[in-house]
């Protein structure tokens, strides 16, 4: 099963190929939908933000409010670091179980889309390929201030926050250029879809995994006879 990341900076476009993607049948694994869900009310990811940073991050509806936590966490990054050790380990594993259930299911592909596909390290190394929507720096600044009713000055601090975006182009085996029009954008979406479903790694991963399972069984039956 070939894994993609899909990547980008904020405000980019990356959820408008991120949906592209998945309309045009490819599973999609949304770390943002992931991050919400292990810290769903009374499960231990949950429970460890509470333990961290008190009931005050609470709605009251037991759920976290994450505009304060975000509020609380933003600039100071020993906090950053608190609340990656209450979920990074909680998102990886359910990653790993979404992929396994893809994969179970006869996945050829599997689009990973993490906002911070090469900040959080463990995420790009499980990939095959990276996919980066990147736009003009004006572009992305004046779409984040109108989308997120920013000042010029939050909008910029968002921004730097994330890794340089000619960075990630770098590293990145395409890249999706969404500074022109949506029809623009899906034709690149569209080729990027062929070239995927053109691969022939998921075979490959799919023979390797039924020669260990193969070998696993004739060692057990060694032991057994």
């Amino acid at each position: 099963m070939l894994i993609v990341g899909l990547t980008g900076g904020i405000a980019t476009g990356k959820s408008t190929v991120s949906n592209m993607l998945r309309h045009l049948g490819c599973p999609v694994i949304d770390l943002d939908h992931l991050a919400r869900r292990v810290v769903e009310p009374n499960r231990p990811a949950w429970k460890a933000i509470i333990k961290q940073f008190g009931n005050e991050v609470l709605l009251p509806d037991g759920k976290i409010n994450r505009e304060k936590l975000g509020s609380i966490v933003f600039n100071d990054p020993s906090k950053r670091r608190q609340l990656n050790s209450c979920t990074h380990m909680a998102i990886f594993r359910e990653l790993l179980w979404d992929l396994m259930v893809h994969f179970i299911c006869g996945a050829r592909l599997v689009i990973l889309d993490a906002p911070l596909l090469y900040e959080s390290g463990k995420l790009a190394r499980l990939t095959h390929r990276v996919v980066v929507v990147t736009c003009r720096s004006e572009v992305q600044l004046q779409r984040l201030m109108q989308r997120d009713g920013l000042t010029s000055d939050e909008a910029l601090k968002r921004v730097e926050s994330q890794m340089p975006l000619e960075e990630k182009q770098r590293r990145a085996t395409c890249v999706i250029d969404n500074d022109g029009s949506v029809e623009d954008t899906k034709r690149q979406v569209e080729k990027l879809h062929k070239d995927l479903t053109r691969s022939r790694m998921y075979i490959v991963v799919r023979v390797l995994l039924g020669l260990s399972v193969a070998f696993l069984i004739l060692i057990i039956v060694s032991l057994l006879s």
